[in-house]
């Protein structure tokens, strides 16, 4: 199948154009694939996708068609952390997503192989391929190796971001602080545990629109090369058969990746960027759906930061493939969603097994019965509140606690750090929500600076921002209504007595409605924090709360 955009006597401008650039005619006689890069040096999640791109359109070149490489941005959660910069990753979403409909659009493609790795660029990519619904097939540049630290196993979160509150609470010397420093990042590619970039990348294989292995191969490994090689023929054969995104994404394939992230203890992350994926690919993905899946699919595996396996560990274990077969042998699953492989997802996973059966565990000894994410509600969270379960200690599972609020995640981490927060204390962080933030900022820090000082079986954080999916312990985010937006956090004073009830999937504050709703009459909404004229002030205008997946109004 031609590209007619570039046939014809009329198209000999735009052919010339082509042709400055070293293009064949018979090029543009072939079908026009975009090849979406997010490569930089600035993310060791991206600073290799360069050799993944290369690979990518060696693929598309042997099967057919025309290569043809443009950037996406890209922002690193880590670094942005815990600083204003924090304030961009999750409103780069859509502007990762915008930017790709430019181009593709722009120049007509036939198809696309979008190559990402990391937080917010793994689901900007799959909501452009949604809305745009011409073939696709998403690529990941894979996890990184973990680090050793005294012959234990690290990575970013159970490495220097919880060496930070040991450090602080004088567990380890400065000494050990500077080794794990320099050891837990080790090899290029997205943070080594079941953090959001790689439970998207996981994510992708249940959707359709990534091939099998996208979520677990390492980055160093030849196979990851070989696996962009593949996507380069796969995106040739579902042009040929016109299979595009939304014949993949359908509500059984959001299903089934809600299944699977229930299964794999994945980050909380999840909730808000298939609720903005299902918004593009026009299914009608409801929040209920979470829970609803989460309380018959149990918690199989339980890698970084809820347990001490890494992506790696998955992967040799059997990978997401081994997963998927577990769930469909189960009944869990939808088999006959068709992929990015032109067969169905029972078809791709159905030799997969499971090699090492401590790592991806039998149902029957699951690490418990319901799945590694619960939708909370309540009088203090009436729309909604998101805790990763399965990162959360028994003993904490139900806590009730008196409430230390703060206006900020700044002045909580201080607070953490400067030990203030006690045994018992529920940390209430507000206005960091998408309006409010604005951008909704992850609270790695301050969740991390607990469980450095060995608070994380006594101590809760409840926000209307999010965490990283490297967080665990009790700790609840997307309480929705925001507070910017006059929810019931707003109105949270010092002292007022929090419960929280996993189990019974309840957050509330011990006040009267009759209470909330006079503090309420007296609350003032605080001006944005962002300045006029800028793209965040124009994002905290546009996006709706965390419960709808923050996307954006129209």
């Amino acid at each position: 199948m031609k590209n007619m955009t570039y046939q014809g006597t009329d198209r000999a401008p735009h052919r010339s154009l082509f042709y400055a650039m070293g293009y064949l005619p018979e090029d543009l006689e072939k079908p026009l694939i975009g090849i979406v890069n997010s490569h930089n040096e600035i993310i060791p999640g991206h600073f290799h996708l360069d050799k993944v791109v290369q690979a990518v359109k060696l693929g598309v070149s042997a099967a057919g068609g025309t290569p043809m490489e443009f950037p996406s941005i890209g922002i690193c959660d880590g670094i942005a952390m815990n600083h204003e910069g924090m304030k961009y990753p999750l409103s780069s979403r859509e502007l990762i997503a915008d930017s790709i409909e430019a181009v593709t659009r722009g120049h007509q493609f036939d198809g696309l192989v979008l190559v990402g790795n990391c937080d917010k660029i793994v689901p900007g990519m799959m909501m452009a391929a949604a809305r745009l619904n011409i073939p696709a097939v998403y690529v990941s540049g894979g996890p990184m190796l973990t680090g050793n630290n005294k012959g234990k196993t690290i990575d970013l979160i159970r490495g220097v971001f919880e060496a930070v509150g040991a450090y602080a609470e004088g567990k380890i010397d400065k000494q050990e602080m500077d080794d794990i420093e320099m050891n837990s990042c080790p090899t290029c590619g997205s943070c080594a545990g079941m953090f959001t970039a790689n439970t998207m990348n996981c994510l992708a294989e249940a959707l359709g629109i990534g091939l099998p292995g996208n979520g677990t191969i390492p980055a160093p490994y030849g196979q990851r090369l070989q696996l962009a090689r593949k996507a380069g023929h796969k995106i040739m054969e579902l042009h040929k058969e016109n299979i595009r995104p939304r014949d993949m994404m359908t509500l059984g394939a959001f299903k089934n990746a809600i299944a699977l992230d229930m299964a794999i203890g994945g980050s909380s992350n999840t909730v808000l960027h298939l609720m903005a994926i299902a918004h593009e690919a026009k299914v009608d993905l409801n929040l209920g759906e979470f829970d609803k899946i989460s309380k018959r699919v149990p918690n199989v595996a339980k890698l970084s930061p809820a347990g001490f396996h890494s992506i790696t560990d998955l992967h040799n274990a059997g990978g997401i493939s081994a997963v998927l077969n577990q769930l469909i042998k189960a009944g869990l699953v939808y088999p006959d969603e068709i992929t990015a492989t032109g067969k169905t997802l029972g078809e791709n996973v159905k030799n997969a097994q499971v090699w090492d059966a401590s790592v991806i565990r039998p149902m029957e000894e699951a690490y418990s019965k319901e799945g590694g994410i619960a939708i909370l509600s309540g009088n203090l969270a009436p729309d909604c509140g998101v805790v990763k379960q399965s990162g959360v200690e028994p003993e904490m599972m139900v806590h009730k606690g008196p409430a230390k609020v703060f206006e900020s995640e700044e002045d909580a981490y201080k607070a953490i750090m400067d030990k203030t927060i006690k045994a018992g204390d529920v940390v209430v962080i507000r206005y960091e929500g998408p309006r409010g933030g604005p951008g909704m900022r992850e609270m790695l820090s301050p969740t991390a600076a607990i469980v450095g000082r060995g608070l994380e079986k006594s101590v809760a954080l409840i926000t209307d921002g999010r965490f990283s999916g490297g967080t665990r312990g009790p700790c609840i985010g997307h309480v929705s209504p925001e507070a910017s937006e006059g929810g019931p956090i707003a109105i949270i004073q010092e002292g007022d007595i929090i419960e929280i009830d996993i189990p019974n999937r309840v957050l509330r504050v011990d006040l009267s409605q009759e209470e909330i709703e006079n503090r309420l009459k007296n609350w003032k909404k605080p001006p944005s924090k962002a300045e006029k004229g800028t793209y965040l002030y124009r994002y905290s205008k546009l996006v709706t709360s965390a419960n709808t997946g923050a996307v954006f109004k129209f």
